[in-house]
């Protein structure tokens, strides 16, 4: 694998590695702790959750533009993993959803800075032919961390019982990894040629394929609300925080296992193919979340849920960069990221409405809902694409 892939896409996929471990030790206890120590209602859940997601979405498209135009990917980079690992100790001490609100938003502000640079490095390191391979590795890698950090938190809280706090701790050590690895073995950035170029929320220059896709992933990410919610239904059935550590490292297991053959077969097959047939599993497994009612229905949904996202996550990605020229890929990973991010927030109020006021269920066949709809549109959206042309 290794000699077929460059040294930029091998080490930004450890990067990734570290950094997940660090923030899937916190991300699945994150609405435990705010609504079993903190008292927070599911509203308030859902609420920290967009705000976060939301507000960093936009920072996606500002880090993207900047790494186009100033050919600074490796900087944004470093920056933005590091101020992730700075909001660790904000959460190990909050005493209140506030300062809960704060950690996450700090975090998701890392995230946004970035998320762009790091795919367009991707991007531009691996051959076109090879895109789905790459991205399908990176995710393979950011989502074994994935299960490595629910992993150590599961033994953390065996070891000392829903001690949430510890756990918030430990977490910092392996995003300081990754805050190294990237300063000591990410290539550095070569020299840029300034475009000059004022910032622009226009579309022009994109191809309409790019402007619909950006169409499509924000309409389906109007009922991908937070895990969050994923989370909160496993507790309502009657599993414990262990347990619900335990069923996440299965669900990450299954991505990081399902990511790189989801991207080989994306690159045989067609990458549109693999992404309809996603939105029709995703709308499955919500139903079906919908529908259960004991624990071992969740974990199993859980575990296919993970399924989905190794077979799409990466593939939109690569999708992604099939349709962006090469002197704006930052640029329109930004603006991917934008859609998806600033959905996060109308997406978690709807669902901790529908939560709150008409039952468990309501979200996640609004979800699925959402989903099949989403399918439906890229399709018709790419047969008339192919119509005109």
């Amino acid at each position: 694998m290794k000699s077929r892939l460059p040294r930029n896409v091998w080490i930004t996929g450890w990067v990734s590695f570290f950094m997940d471990v660090s923030s899937e030790m916190v991300y699945p206890l994150v609405p435990l702790f705010l609504s079993s120590t903190l008292g927070a209602s599911k509203s308030v859940v859902g609420v920290i959750e967009g705000i976060a997601e939301a507000s960093a979405s936009i920072l996606k498209l500002f880090s993207g533009v900047l790494a186009d135009r100033f050919g600074k990917n490796k900087l944004l980079m470093g920056i933005g993993y590091a101020t992730s690992v700075a909001s660790r100790p904000v959460l190990a001490l909050a005493t209140g959803w506030g300062m809960v609100l704060a950690a996450r938003f700090t975090d998701r502000i890392g995230k946004g800075i970035r998320t762009a640079p790091r795919d367009a490095i991707i991007a531009g390191s691996a051959p076109p032919e090879r895109w789905g391979l790459a991205f399908g590795f990176h995710r393979a890698l950011d989502t074994a961390g994935a299960i490595v950090g629910p992993a150590v938190a599961l033994l953390i809280l065996a070891a000392w019982s829903a001690d949430y706090r510890l756990v918030f701790w430990l977490s910092i050590l392996p995003g300081m990894l990754a805050v190294a690895l990237i300063v000591l073995f990410i290539s550095a950035d070569g020299p840029s040629s300034m475009t000059r170029s004022s910032f622009s929320w226009s579309l022009r220059g994109f191809d309409p394929s790019f402007q619909g896709f950006l169409l499509v992933i924000g309409l389906f990410s109007l009922g991908n609300f937070s895990h969050a919610f994923l989370i909160l239904k496993a507790e309502q059935v009657g599993m414990s925080s262990a347990q619900i550590s335990g069923i996440y490292l299965v669900f990450n297991a299954v991505y990081a296992l399902v990511s790189i053959p989801g991207g080989m077969l994306a690159d045989r097959v067609g990458k549109r193919r693999v992404i309809v047939g996603g939105f029709g599993l995703f709308a499955g497994v919500y139903a079906g979340f919908a529908l259960a009612t004991i624990p071992w229905q969740v974990a199993a949904l859980f575990a296919l849920h993970g399924s989905y996202m190794g077979l799409t996550d990466g593939v939109q990605r690569a999708y992604l960069a099939t349709l962006v020229p090469e002197e704006r890929k930052a640029t329109g990973f930004g603006l991917f990221h934008l859609v998806v991010g600033a959905a996060i927030l109308p997406a978690s109020l709807i669902a901790g409405l529908l939560w709150d006021h008409i039952g468990p269920a309501a979200p996640f066949w609004f979800g699925a809902g959402v989903a099949m709809l989403s399918a439906l549109t890229f399709v018709s959206l790419s047969r008339r694409r192919q119509a005109s042309s």
